[in-house]
């Protein structure tokens, strides 16, 4: 089992959610969620906490990609469409980093590819321990 799966799997408020690990490398890492009753608010879209939680799965899984502990310090979303159906993706790529702190951008797609929001994250890294 890879490490980037082994710690997926230990996420049970993601798995609840209903989302799925895609892929993984280095600094990067996508996740994605079919649309569920679930996860609709009281306009019939999809809830913005849900969108958070999707994107912030993504950041998780990319920031601690290196075996590096990181924990989230900062974290902000921009919803720019609403989603009705379908799926969601949320793809994280490695932004800038030093040994302690790193920088992500998680971009959150419908099946159409359309942009439905834009999810920026920081991380504190902890000490690798040896």
């Amino acid at each position: 089992m890879d490490t980037e799966k082994g710690f997926f799997d230990q996420d049970l408020y993601a798995r609840f959610n209903g989302i799925v690990l895609v892929e993984t490398g280095t600094g990067t890492a996508k996740v994605s969620m079919k649309i569920g009753e679930q996860h609709r608010n009281s306009h019939g879209t999809v809830h913005g906490g849900a969108i958070f939680t999707l994107a912030d799965t993504a950041f998780a899984l990319a920031s601690n990609s290196e075996g590096i502990p990181a924990a989230a310090i900062n974290a902000s979303i921009t919803y720019m469409k609403a989603a009705r159906e379908g799926s969601l993706y949320a793809t994280a790529e490695e932004f800038a980093k030093n040994p302690k702190l790193a920088t992500y951008i998680v971009t959150i797609t419908d099946d159409t590819g359309d942009r439905i929001a834009l999810f920026q994250g920081m991380v504190y890294r902890k000490r690798a321990s040896k």
